[in-house]
């Protein structure tokens, strides 16, 4: 699936805000407005001002609809919830090459806030992937002990696993080792059957 670079990018902030969110083994990651900065930094963010703590609950709520998104049900509701955001952002694009980036597009208006601005970009990355009949790649972790959310970028939509924890690895490790349990706890001589050339099957000899 090819996505402009600045998509791309405000999309990999979308999944990043959603990962914020308290988990049962993982405290909320926008607890206050030290935290709202350290994000802020870390993706890069321009175009932001003094932060505090309206421009806390502020991201916070957005982060709550942008989950939504990756909860809808099909393209329709996750139509109605993003034009609700870049609605409530007041979305005004604006072409701009800042700090040495190609030209590309800004979506949220000047002066937003922080709120804002995630709300307008991120928005419309995700817009972006709905108009494209891509919805589908918005998805969350299929690990039972992670609920990470994840844009899917494979070629034929079959990533099930985040990235951020090993988690798929993890999974494989454990069904591998509970195979070799299984075949360990087998008795001596007990009937096994095999496929052979031409999928016919034939019971494997008992050894004794």
């Amino acid at each position: 699936m090819q996505i402009p670079h600045d998509t791309r990018r405000a999309l990999d902030v979308v999944v990043a805000l959603v990962n914020t969110a308290a988990e049962p083994d993982q405290p909320d990651g926008l607890s206050d407005v030290t935290a709202l900065r350290g994000f802020v930094k870390e993706h890069a963010i321009s175009d932001v001002g003094e932060l505090g703590a309206r421009d806390l609950a502020g991201v916070r709520t957005v982060r709550g609809k942008f989950a939504q998104v990756f909860a809808a049900p099909n393209s329709r509701a996750a139509a109605a919830l993003i034009n609700e955001l870049v609605a409530t952002a007041g979305t005004t694009p604006q072409l701009t090459d800042h700090d040495g980036y190609d030209w590309h597009v800004h979506y949220f208006a000047p002066g937003a806030s922080v709120g804002d601005h995630l709300a307008a970009d991120g928005g419309m990355a995700l817009a972006f992937i709905v108009v494209s009949g891509e919805e589908e790649r918005l998805r969350r972790c299929e690990a039972p002990d992670c609920r990470r959310a994840f844009v899917d970028l494979s070629r034929n939509r079959s990533r099930r696993y985040c990235d951020s924890r090993t988690c798929g690895n993890r999974l494989h490790v454990a069904a591998y080792r509970a195979r070799r349990k299984e075949a360990d706890s087998q008795p001596e001589g007990s009937e096994q059957v095999q496929v052979v050339d031409g999928g016919e099957q034939q019971q494997a000899p008992d050894h004794r």
